[in-house]
């Protein structure tokens, strides 16, 4: 019986929680995840095509505590370095807890072929362990994405996590998911900007976002957000001030509760 429930509870955190490819930093995490249209040093997570508009290396770190139940906690490390000839990038993570756990480790490459467009690809390498007898799995996955920057203040984003359908095992045909995220973004002024998203997992219905991100003084920035499929609501705040920023956010979710994130990101000279 133990073991049924504990497979269950594996079937939950895959279908559910989507840790493989759930996207990391705070401020993103604000605005309701609604950051596919992002350049920063969390872009080698969530579209690594906004990883070409980095204009100093980056280094990231993350955490949240998923519904403040310790097993389902994520840590992350991003890492972005700009050159001549593109932008590279490194991605870990590690979901779980000693039962059950999932690391990600990802190469990524971007590069801009215009001031309008660029592009992002990304190597992942991803290992899921399940205590007792199950042991290890792992498996090799891509990602792809693009920005496209038509207007001044507008910008649109495509990411397609797995697009090879890649398998994690044999018995009942288990895959990795195929996740595709569109979203747009609009710069209003240097104050106020929305984000809207959509992200399809090719086996789930839908999930729609929207996010909001205002700075109520040059350094600090208020944040909140919605998303559904399930519904959840969020919110935040963020410091940024020359080569640091430290963001915070929560979300909420009616019956699983409440998520926190922190994470920091230093871009140096």
């Amino acid at each position: 019986m133990k073991k049924i429930l504990f497979i269950g509870l594996i079937i939950f955190v895959q279908n559910f929680v989507f840790a493989d490819n759930y996207p990391t930093g705070a401020r993103q995490s604000a605005m309701g995840t609604a950051g596919v249209t992002f350049c920063d040093v969390w872009a080698v997570q969530n579209n690594q095509a906004g990883l070409a508009g980095l204009e100093n290396m980056s280094i990231g770190f993350h955490f949240e505590n998923r519904y403040l139940t310790p097993q389902y906690g994520l840590k992350a490390l991003a890492f972005g370095l700009p050159t001549s000839q593109g932008t590279f990038g490194v991605d870990v993570n590690y979901f779980g807890y000693s039962l059950y756990n999932e690391t990600k480790i990802g190469l990524a490459y971007a590069r801009k072929f215009s001031d309008y467009f660029s592009v992002g690809i990304q190597l992942d390498y991803l290992n899921y362990f399940i205590a007792d007898y199950y042991g290890n799995k792992g498996t090799a996955i891509a990602e792809i994405g693009v920005l496209s920057k038509p207007f001044k203040n507008l910008t649109f984003g495509v990411h397609i996590y797995n697009p090879t359908l890649s398998q994690v095992a044999d018995y009942n045909n288990e895959r990795v998911p195929t996740i595709v995220k569109f979203g747009l973004n609009y710069k209003f002024n240097d104050k106020f900007l929305i984000a809207a998203e959509t992200e399809k997992d090719i086996d789930f219905k839908p999930r729609y976002k929207v996010g909001l991100e205002y700075y109520i003084i040059d350094d600090i920035a208020l944040r909140t957000g919605i998303i559904t499929n399930p519904f959840e609501n969020s919110f935040g705040i963020g410091y940024i001030k020359k080569h640091i920023s430290a963001n915070i956010a929560f979300s909420t979710n009616k019956i699983l509760g409440i998520t926190p994130y922190v994470s920091f990101q230093y871009k140096f000279n």
